[in-house]
Formats: structure tokens, sequence, C-alpha cells
């Protein structure tokens, strides 16, 4: 009798215990998260990515040791380190709105293919001091093509989205590239 009343005592402890609600500050809900309203932000930009002259705004940081595949200004497995400037318009005289910086790999063997971990920063206007962010895959040689933006900063905190980018100009000799980007992102 003693041993199943020692017994229900141990299962009512138990119980009783794993019933008891925990306090802790690990993990806080956001008492403003309700009120925060999702907003939807079109941006239209240039970026000019050069690798040539005196002052490119791209350079190569890593190579492999050989050339595979087809022979691009940015051969596979090469990685470059950007700081591309933004403008508002396709000449090199435009506005400048901003700047990418970030690496890129080229990271296919038959074609010009890059991985980008770039951060867009926007140094003038109603963004200034708010980037966003893309990880993504870019197919250069395909038209028009598509990449993700994982992130943002500033007015852009939590974004997520797509920027549709098409190359205005490309010089497959140096590797000099102004492309397109129209970006539509998610926010708070």
């Amino acid at each position: 009798m003693e041993g199943r009343l020692l017994f229900l005592c141990a299962m009512v402890l138990c119980i009783s215990i794993t019933a008891m609600s925990v306090h802790c500050e690990y993990h806080k809900e956001n008492p403003h998260h309700g009120h925060m309203k999702e907003k939807k932000t079109h941006l239209h930009f240039y970026l000019h990515d050069i690798l040539s002259g005196k002052k490119p705004s791209a350079i190569m940081v890593a190579h492999t040791k050989t050339l595979i595949g087809i022979n691009f200004a940015t051969p596979f497995g090469t990685v470059y380190a950007i700081d591309d400037p933004l403008t508002e318009g396709p000449e090199p005289t435009s506005k400048v709105i901003g700047n990418a910086q970030g690496l890129y790999v080229s990271s296919a063997q038959d074609i010009l293919s890059l991985v980008m971990y770039v951060d867009f920063a926007f140094t003038t206007g109603k963004y200034n001091g708010s980037s966003l962010s893309v990880f993504s895959r870019n197919p250069v040689m395909e038209g028009d093509r598509e990449i993700a933006v994982v992130g943002g900063r500033g007015k852009f905190r939590m974004a997520r989205g797509f920027a549709e980018l098409k190359t205005t100009y490309f010089n497959t000799t140096n590797g000099d590239a102004i492309i397109e980007y129209k970006v539509t992102i998610l926010h708070y």
C-alpha cells in the first residue's frame, strides 16, 4: 500500500512539474508585430559592373589553376569582389543612387552563370541608409532573368522578393556590363 501511495505521489508531482508554466527571457513575442503593415515596393535602377580600366568596380580575388569550359572574361571557378555603382539610368554619367557590394562566383562550366552574394545599399533619396540582400543564381546569358531578394535592412527590414534583370550592355572580351534591375519586394 505504501508503495502505491509513494508511486501515486511521484506521478502527481511529475504531472504538476510538467504542467507548470516557465517564464524566461530567451524568447519574447513582439507586441508591435500585429501593428506592422507589410508594404510592397518597386525599384528600378542600373548596376555597372566594370572589370576593365584603371579603376574597376569588380576585381578577381580567387581563380582556379586551370581553365575549364568556355573561356569568358569570368571563367568557371573565379570569385570576384564587387563595389558596383547603382544609377538611375543606363548611362555611366547617370545619377548614382547607391552601390552593390559583395561577391560573385562564376559557377557554370559551359555557360556564363554566376552565384551572387550581394548587398544593394542605397545612398540617396527616400531609401538612403537602407539596403537589399541578394543570394541567388544569375544565368547571365539568358536575356531576361530573375534573382531572389532574401533580406534587407533599414526601410527594407525583413524584405523578400525578386529582381528581374536585363543586360543592357555586355562586353564579352573584358566582362564589363550594365544590368537593368526591376525589383519587387515585400517588407515592413
